[in-house]
């Protein structure tokens, strides 16, 4: 875990008319949103059509509730490469309340930190080396013995 201190979310949970087209985007398909958030949450490892899909066939075999479970485990990894406070309250219970709610703010807060969710994260870090820009922050591996 990281000395440094704890950071509010650069918008409210509520705050999802603030990007008008990801929310409209998260009321229509969800798994869509989810599937991108998941992709720069995992730095590319896992793909924005590998995670929506999951998504899609949780919330048809749960009848939706099992999303919640499954998009809360991101909010988290978000939450520790960016520092950001465990707000409003857990990440379970935000998800599970409001899980479009969640997912827009997520979503906008990758936007906010410089990504342009509809390319990707390999087009995104792409376009990062290729301006000189600096890259996002990567998640530090715990130490092992």
């Amino acid at each position: 875990m990281s000395d440094r201190p704890q950071v509010p979310w650069s918008s409210g949970i509520c705050d999802c008319f603030q990007d008008v087209k990801g929310c409209c985007l998260t009321c229509w398909c969800p798994c869509i949103t989810f599937g991108r958030i998941a992709e720069v949450a995992d730095q590319g490892s896992t793909s924005c059509v590998v995670s929506g899909t999951v998504y899609l066939l949780v919330y048809l075999v749960t009848s939706g509730f099992g999303c919640c479970w499954y998009s809360c485990f991101y909010r988290s990894k978000l939450r520790n490469q960016y520092y950001l406070d465990e707000k409003p309250c857990s990440d379970l219970c935000t998800h599970c309340c409001c899980e479009y709610c969640a997912l827009c703010q997520e979503y906008r807060e990758l936007q906010n930190q410089g990504f342009d969710m509809s390319t990707g994260w390999n087009e995104n870090m792409e376009k990062w080396k290729g301006s000189g820009g600096a890259l996002p922050p990567t998640v530090q591996a715990a130490m092992n013995r």
